[in-house]
């Protein structure tokens, strides 16, 4: 593999990419990889005093045991980091530990807690430092160009430069450029909503409980932080959405506290809103010539439970198994072979969690005294029936299906 310029070329520095440069970096198996990662906005590490970003994830047990792989555990929960030990769920007609509402509890499955809050932007810094630090070429560019050979592609950027490389690997995003020059189509819908986030003080503690309203325009997460705040996702329809942005904090602390059935008190913001648009989406594959998709390139999920980046993590681990193995039969990172049993694991194992979460979503849209009893009595049958209760909980701790070896 002298001929190349790179082994492997990741295109795209957010939470997903990284971590891909990072792991391969740093496991047995690929570490003698020249690796580089393209990001051409890279983010600037937190000041110190600087308050937590407003983009935060939920990472499941799964996550975080790739990040212990690569080294950064529990170096990720320093800023702000919290575990949730009680995940609840309920319909707006129910009540929080009540009928309708649906528990899940650490202490019942043996587990310390459910998962961890984190700081996206904090876990991405330490991820490229990672990178970094394990040999990893971390260059400020965006690939602009592809073109996929025998041999290997030849990758052009932005900066002028002409790469040859053995394969690709697209973490640049829904608006992946990679994709559409791959020629790869995608399935999906909008869902005339927008996710409203800010950090809250609530008047009562957060006892390390995510929790989630459904209301018909939309589900309200409050999810634990480690400063005593909670982490608002309100997901709602795009005119409530820009009207809600649009209130002063008084008003919009009136009615977020609302909204969220008073389960905390009252709920003070302590930052300023921010709103992205939601959608779900599937590429029609996940593998092309010399190229793999992972994380946001490949699907977008409704954010109600949290599994985007545990989604794209989870590629992370399954990309790095199937490489190690084609480089241990002799092999080279860009042969067909293995990614295209890359690309079957992963869509066999997203498809379901993508088709879930956006049911879960329509269903607790329809409005209706009747589509509300029929939910409640759902949720009450769910959280009554134990196999299948073990198992929801099992895949949002990313500890069920067919894991990477790596997370297991």
């Amino acid at each position: 593999m002298s001929r190349l310029d790179y082994d492997v070329l990741v295109a795209g520095g957010g939470l997903v990419g990284a971590a891909c440069a990072a792991l391969l970096a740093t496991h047995q198996a690929t570490a003698r990889l020249r690796i580089a990662l393209l990001e051409p906005m890279p983010v600037l590490p937190p000041q110190p005093g600087e308050d937590l970003g407003l983009r935060v994830s939920a990472l499941s047990r799964a996550s975080e045991r790739l990040l212990e792989r690569i080294g950064l555990w529990p170096r990720a929960l320093e800023r702000g980091g919290s575990p949730y030990r009680i995940m609840q769920a309920w319909d707006a007609g129910g009540e929080p530990a009540g009928p309708g509402c649906i528990t899940f509890d650490a202490a019942e499955l043996a587990e310390p807690d459910l998962g961890h809050i984190v700081e996206n932007r904090w876990v991405q810094c330490l991820l490229q430092e990672r990178a970094a630090s394990a040999g990893v070429e971390c260059v400020t560019d965006a690939v602009i160009g592809f073109e996929p050979g025998s041999t290997s592609a030849r990758v052009t950027t932005a900066g002028g430069r002409e790469l040859r490389v053995s394969l690709v690997v697209a973490a640049d995003g829904y608006d992946s450029r990679l994709r559409s020059m791959a020629g790869v189509d995608l399935a999906g819908a909008d869902y005339d909503q927008r996710a409203i986030v800010a950090h809250l003080r609530p008047e009562h503690p957060h006892g390390l409980v995510a929790r989630q309203r459904f209301l018909t325009s939309g589900p309200l997460a409050l999810l634990p932080l480690g400063d005593g705040r909670v982490s608002l996702v309100w997901s709602t329809s795009t005119t409530e959405a820009e009207r809600l942005c649009e209130l002063d904090a008084e008003a919009f602390a009136v009615a977020v506290t609302e909204a969220s059935g008073r389960v905390l008190g009252r709920l003070q913001p302590t930052t300023e809103r921010a709103s992205f648009p939601l959608r779900w989406y599937d590429a029609k594959r996940y593998d092309a010539d010399r190229m793999v998709l992972v994380g946001d390139a490949a699907h977008g999920v409704h954010p109600l439970a949290g599994q985007g980046v545990n989604l794209g993590l989870l590629d992370v681990a399954a990309l790095v198994e199937v490489l190690s193995a084609g480089l241990q039969r002799g092999g080279e990172p860009g042969d067909r072979a293995p990614l295209r049993r890359y690309a079957r694991w992963r869509k066999a194992e997203g498809r379901p969690a993508i088709a879930m979460l956006d049911g879960l979503d329509r269903l607790f849209g329809l409005e209706g005294s009747f589509a509300g009893e029929l939910r409640r009595r759902g949720i009450d049958w769910v959280d009554r029936s134990g196999p299948l209760k073990r198992a929801l909980i099992a895949r949002a701790m990313g500890t069920g299906g067919e894991l990477p070896s790596l997370v297991r």
